[in-house]
């Protein structure tokens, strides 16, 4: 118990220092991204829950002093592979994510979505946790912050609606071990500056979604991307085998495209699109 207090202590000069820089406006200094770089390469290396938690807390730590500076959306910390970082075209916002990969427990995300305030105020942050979960993202209905399904996000765009602003985000979900996610999802905010996710708008032959989900074999990669006209672009998955159709965990890119392009205010999907064409 004593070994580990001082380890945890052994932070807190870093914390420490860190925030005053950010407190006086200086740049994030070098020495915060090493140590990020060391906590996040303890996370993956180590195979004790323990010592897991204890080092995701001086994370924590580090991560709550960053997004709540003056310096958050024109600082990015650079070469962190295990630390999302993503800003939207408009610089209004900013989402910062990462997971915990337990042993013993369910892993668990965590993410800060900071909104920027145009009346001079502080910024909004918004704090969002959600275990790892082996069940289905819905696609019918809206998520808040108080019930996050947890995903890790790696792009976004700004769009419009009849004037509102809304963002759309790419993620991706490792929750369950024998399938891995990929979502379009749409962020946006309530007359309260209180978080949505999901809005109708995600059209196919059957149906209206509120996201798009993608569920493929945890063995398999494949891509989901924005193309540079604004269309989002992904593999076309197919079962590996005809008798393992609408099984999950068995299902791969088949190496076409398919694409949401934007047409009268909803996304429409586009079967087996030319993605030379839409680049």
């Amino acid at each position: 118990m004593i070994l580990m207090l001082k380890n945890k202590l052994a932070y807190l000069p870093i914390v420490f220092l860190f925030s005053v820089n950010l407190i006086n406006g200086q740049t994030v200094s070098n020495s915060v991204s090493v140590e990020l770089e060391k906590l996040f390469g303890r996370l993956a290396k180590s195979l004790n829950d323990s010592v897991k938690i204890q080092v995701n807390d001086s994370i924590r730590c580090i991560v709550e002093s960053y997004v709540e500076s003056d310096t958050v959306f024109n600082h990015k910390f650079n070469n962190l592979r295990y630390l999302g970082q993503v800003t939207s075209p408009d610089s209004v916002l900013k989402i910062v994510t990462w997971n915990l990969v337990l042993i013993n427990k369910p892993g668990r995300y965590y993410s800060y979505i900071i909104k920027k305030q145009t009346n001079g105020n502080r910024n909004l942050i918004y704090r969002l946790t959600a275990d790892y979960n082996s069940g289905h993202i819905r696609t019918d209905t809206t998520y808040s912050a108080d019930n996050w399904y947890g995903a890790l996000y790696y792009d976004i765009r700004t769009n419009t609606l009849n004037d509102p602003i809304y963002w759309v985000l790419l993620g991706i979900d490792y929750g369950n071990p024998m399938i891995t996610r990929k979502i379009i999802e749409i962020l946006n905010f309530t007359p309260y500056d209180k978080i949505q996710f999901g809005m109708k708008l995600f059209s196919t032959p059957d149906t209206i979604k509120y996201r798009e989900v993608f569920e493929y074999s945890s063995s398999a990669t494949i891509s989901l991307r924005f193309a540079n006209d604004g269309s989002i672009v992904f593999d076309h998955l197919i079962p590996f085998s005809p008798e393992q159709t609408n099984d999950r965990q068995f299902y791969g890119p088949q190496y076409s495209n398919d694409a949401y392009i934007r047409e009268d205010g909803l996304w429409r999907l586009n079967i087996n699109v030319d993605a030379r064409n839409i680049e």
